[in-house]
């Protein structure tokens, strides 16, 4: 496995519409969401791809900024978020309430 692999995970929460539809969500909703960014925050990139719970999944029908490639993950029960990989960071860009709108 390359080095990159090993590097911890830090987050990038700053897309407005990531913001947007997390700050729209009830109460209940985005405490499990904040659970899971902090889990990912206390992992590897290996230990993220590797995570059976995180669903972690390339979208191929479409790309992120700079072509980046896109990856939908578990977020929440209900709920997928999309996101993109850039070096150590994961850029999140939005939450779908179900799995079928994250790849559309």
């Amino acid at each position: 496995m390359n080095q990159k692999s090993h590097q911890p995970v830090r987050l990038d929460l700053n897309n407005p519409v990531f913001q947007r539809l997390l700050f729209n969500l009830s109460k209940s909703d985005q405490h499990n969401i904040l659970n899971t960014l902090r889990k990912l925050a206390n992992m590897t990139w290996q230990q993220v791809y590797a995570d059976h719970g995180l669903k972690w999944e390339a979208i191929l029908s479409k790309r992120g900024p700079g072509g980046k490639k896109l990856y939908s993950f578990r977020i929440a029960k209900g709920f997928r978020g999309i996101a993109y990989r850039d070096g150590s960071w994961l850029s999140l860009l939005s939450l779908h309430p179900d799995h079928d709108s994250a790849y559309q």
